[in-house]
């Protein structure tokens, strides 16, 4: 089963090293694989954080994500989640 969604980015400083961290992290983690692509470019792999950072994905950028295997909708749901949540914000 293949699975596309596309998102837009919610972190106000894009998707730099610590939610590319989370992102690359919850891809491995899923155990499908799924690709990450900004507009129409190359889609790399979502597990790589080098790769995922050298995307230089900003806030409101538009990706295109890809995963294929069982579950693939699901994984998208949760990593969707992690995209569209701005993880730059300061907890007080």
């Amino acid at each position: 089963m293949t699975a596309t969604r596309t998102v837009r980015i919610g972190s106000s400083h894009g998707l730099h090293a610590r939610p590319a961290k989370l992102f690359a992290q919850a891809a491995k983690d899923s155990g499908v694989a799924v690709t990450i692509a900004k507009d129409s470019g190359k889609p790399v792999n979502a597990a790589s954080i080098l790769g995922v950072i050298a995307l230089a994905i900003e806030h409101g950028d538009y990706v295109t994500l890809t995963a294929e295997g069982e579950g693939a909708e699901v994984v998208l749901d949760t990593l969707t989640e992690l995209l569209t949540t701005d993880h730059d914000q300061d907890s007080a």
